[in-house]
């Protein structure tokens, strides 16, 4: 492709050829310069034998014939082709116009339209979670479009293929909470008592909140990535076209298995969090497995192990909405695919740990 060339046939009289376009023009400045350092009263721009021109190239010729034009010379056009001329007199008309402002907004301002954006996402959510629960209640009074194979291929990926990961950090979780307790029981002869920490600790709060987090990292993100994906490729408009509805289809069954495998996987967590106390336990205090498991029999109750699962019910609920959500908020190209993917673990992450508090304070109250 011709780069963009400037020539002076005679004093006063330039002739441009090649192509002025954006990708050509490198150097236009320099090359312009003796059109505008040209003493001539009258300075002739031929056009004639120019192959194209963008409006960057015109742009830049205007921006010169400018500068003539303020030093009380004219510029003559001559043998310029009708539409690149019609370029050149929309450009002019736009030379002039002042550039847009952003216009500086005070904290307050910013602040308030932050407070909009999130009302805004809280709403929109909500909405989500109507549209979920009317597509359950269509579905319910019809077992065959459960889509049970759905669910049990999710209850798989979300569930018994994130056992060894759930498994090792609740050990090591367990060994940690044991370590640090018998560190300071030891002190005042209350050993027996690290028992009691492990179990309360597990049970009812460090097994579902770590089995939670893990899940919203590695299967809610998932939900968004796929959803998103699908989306992007336009794989949702062409489910509705075919009459599948997509929230049958991917929704309830994500949000089924992971009500199902997320309480399973914390009871794996309780009893692999619990062995990891009782190694540590024999190690530093030399408290036999017997006698660890009858002080847990007899001290630790059924409730803390039935608020520690209901917490997960929960936290499933909120991780596998939230992860499909923000799937289907993703906007037509594979940045927004990461965005919302991340969005939907930070999202999920938050909202567990808010509540998991939550849940402190209120059987905090309750005497529970």
């Amino acid at each position: 492709m011709n780069s963009a060339e400037i020539t002076e046939t005679r004093p006063g009289c330039f002739v441009l050829s090649g192509n002025w376009t954006a990708r050509t023009i490198a150097d236009a400045d320099l090359k312009l310069t003796p059109i505008s350092d040209c003493h001539a009263s009258q300075v002739v721009v031929d056009g004639s034998r120019l192959e194209t021109i963008d409006s960057v190239g015109v742009w830049i010729l205007q921006h010169h014939f400018k500068k003539i034009g303020d030093t009380g010379r004219s510029v003559q056009l001559l043998g310029w082709p009708p539409q690149f001329h019609k370029l050149l007199e929309v450009v002019e008309k736009q030379m002039d116009m002042p550039l847009l402002v952003a216009p500086h907004l005070s904290r307050l301002a910013k602040i308030g339209m932050q407070g909009e954006a999130v009302r805004q996402g809280m709403f929109a959510l909500l909405s989500f979670i109507g549209e979920c629960a009317l597509a359950l209640v269509r579905i319910a009074p019809q077992p065959k479009r459960w889509r049970l194979r759905l669910i049990l291929k999710n209850i798989q990926i979300d569930g018994f293929d994130a056992m060894p990961i759930i498994g090792l950090t609740a050990f090591l979780l367990g060994v940690v909470v044991a370590y640090q307790g018998a560190d300071q029981l030891r002190h005042y002869g209350a050993g027996i008592f690290v028992v009691d920490l492990v179990g309360l600790a597990m049970l009812r709060e460090f097994s579902p909140l770590i089995t939670a987090i893990i899940v919203a990292g590695r299967s809610g993100s998932a939900y968004a990535a796929q959803i998103g994906t699908m989306v992007v490729t336009e794989e949702i408009d062409g489910m509705r076209t075919i009459g599948i509805e997509p929230l049958e289809f991917l929704i309830l069954p994500k949000i089924f298995a992971l009500l199902a495998a997320l309480p399973l996987l914390t009871v794996f967590a309780d009893v692999t969090g619990v062995f990891g106390g009782m190694v540590m336990a024999r190690s530093q205090l030399d408290i036999t497995f017997h006698e660890f498991l009858v002080r847990f029999g007899s001290t630790i109750h059924l409730s803390a192990f039935l608020i520690g699962v209901g917490k997960a019910v929960v936290f499933a609920a909120i991780i596998a909405i939230v992860g499909c959500y923000q799937g289907f908020r993703t906007k037509g190209n594979a940045d927004s695919v990461g965005r919302q993917t991340t969005r939907s673990v930070v999202q999920s992450i938050f909202m567990v740990i808010v509540l998991d508090s939550g849940f402190s304070v209120v059987f905090s109250i309750l005497g529970l």
